[in-house]
């Protein structure tokens, strides 16, 4: 098991033990995902769906043959959700830490904004707004013909 050093010197580890039934459905998950999104499997999908089409006149087009299609695309879709969801959940959350460490690593970066999606509504859209403003001054420095490259303090807007 890996372990890197924090800036306060203590050691943590790149997977707690308590994460490891986590980390399989993780893997399953992340494995159905890719493999779902290929084109084989979709063409497979599909000739599926055509297979039962054609056996329609077969089956006199019964409430059980049209059972078939209904049932096996319920279950595959219901199952499908989880699996997508946890694969969107991991995504989403590698992508706020990437974020985050962006954030902490930069210097004038505002560290407070690391947990915003924690914030309440009102919270939210204070610092939405004020960043809207930062963008407002930009796009007029630069109508000017000036540079937008600053680092305006967030700080001092976000208190009034």
């Amino acid at each position: 098991m890996a372990s890197r050093l924090k800036s306060s010197s203590k050691t943590i580890t790149d997977l707690d033990r308590g994460a490891v039934k986590a980390f399989r459905f993780s893997n399953f998950a992340r494995g159905i995902s890719a493999w779902s999104g290929r084109p084989l499997l979709f063409g497979l999908a599909l000739l599926a769906v055509i297979l039962w089409a054609v056996t329609g006149p077969l089956f006199g087009y019964s409430d059980t043959w049209q059972l078939v299609i209904n049932t096996s695309t319920t279950i595959i879709t219901f199952l499908m959700v989880f699996v997508i969801q946890n694969t969107q959940n991991r995504d989403t959350a590698a992508i706020q830490i990437k974020l985050d460490e962006l954030i902490r690593a930069m210097p004038g970066a505002h560290n407070a904004i690391l947990d915003l999606e924690q914030l309440e509504e009102e919270q939210l859209q204070q610092y939405l707004k004020r960043y809207e403003e930062l963008a407002a001054v930009a796009r007029e420095k630069l109508r000017a013909g000036k540079l937008d490259t600053d680092s305006p303090d967030v700080k001092d807007s976000l208190q009034r």
